[in-house]
């Protein structure tokens, strides 16, 4: 099959579904597609995106709020779950609907909004133990530069805030459509120390234009680090966590975190259990240097941390 006929046929399919997955509907760029194997139905980046029946499932110790984001909700766009730092909710969208998406569920329509965001910043003004802001989502590079840069802007007005994070799928799935030059030009001359945290499981979402992309962030002197999540029939299995260790230091990204997956409902079907999980990180820190090596970790409610699972 084709790439635009893959992408008229999963558009199609949604329509047909529950309203639990069509309030989740397929969305994915043409970026991401064009580095799908259309000849492969078991193309590790096609499943990220294709809507299935097992999302329907309603499964026992899942949630639409498995990290408990709305119990440490204290104002709309703010999560405050951990000490020194705070995330802010700067968009609702995404470029891309991953099937196991832990926030496919999040009221967002009740928690993002333009006129949240100056409570936001009066918050985070308020809490002089904050030294850092994390911009996530949806996707903060989701939004159009100006919002974007009026964002970040802001947050650097706020004496007290060190570093801003980003959480971001989009320079991997859509490079093109990534937040570019005003940034770089914003980061120039900005006292803010800059983290972007990409979004990336498997080694083949690693293309020229990432690349490209990435070395400008980098040679900017934008930290790169990297978040995946462990799915089953996607990246569990060492050698291909190894592959995308080493293809994303090729593109200046340092491996952070390999996050077990949040228990999100409609996601049961990508689950790695924790012992594999333990397997395969095991493997991975016998075939890779230590700094290629994520640490693997888990988010689970009420807890002030990560855990860590080694």
């Amino acid at each position: 099959m084709s790439k635009s006929s893959n992408t008229t046929s999963l558009g199609s399919f949604n329509e047909t579904l529950e309203p639990s997955v069509s309030d989740f509907p397929y969305k994915a760029p043409k970026h991401f597609i064009h580095c799908i194997d259309t000849n492969d139905p078991d193309d590790p980046l096609l499943k990220q995106i294709q809507i299935s029946d097992a999302e329907l499932v309603e499964t026992v110790g899942f949630a639409n709020d498995p990290v408990a984001d709305l119990d440490n909700n204290p104002q709309p766009s703010i999560i405050h779950k951990y000490h020194g730092r705070v995330l802010l909710i700067a968009s609702p969208k995404c470029d891309i609907h991953c099937r196991y998406c832990f926030r496919r569920h999040f009221p967002y329509s009740d928690h993002v909004n333009v006129r949240h965001w100056q409570k936001a910043m009066d918050y985070i003004k308020a809490d002089k133990s904050l030294h850092e802001v994390i911009l996530s989502g949806g996707d903060p590079m989701a939004l159009n530069d100006q919002s974007f840069m009026a964002i970040i802007e802001q947050v650097e007005n706020i004496s007290h805030v060190k570093t801003i994070r980003i959480h971001s799928r989009t320079p991997v799935v859509a490079p093109d459509k990534a937040i570019g030059q005003p940034f770089l030009d914003w980061f120039e001359n900005s006292r803010l120390k800059v983290v972007l945290v990409v979004h990336c499981n498997h080694a083949n979402e690693l293309s020229e234009q990432t690349q490209r992309l990435l070395s400008k962030y980098r040679k900017a002197g934008i930290t790169l680090l990297n978040q995946s999540v462990l799915l089953k029939g996607v990246n569990d299995n060492a050698d291909v966590l190894a592959d995308l260790s080493h293809k994303l230091f090729d593109q200046g990204v340092l491996p952070y975190y390999l996050n077990q997956l949040d228990r999100v409902q409609g996601s049961a079907h990508f689950e790695v259990s924790d012992d594999k999980a333990r397997q395969l990180h095991q493997a991975l820190k016998c075939k890779l240097p230590g700094y290629l090596v994520p640490k693997l970790v888990k988010d689970i409610a009420g807890k002030g941390h990560k855990t860590n699972l080694n």
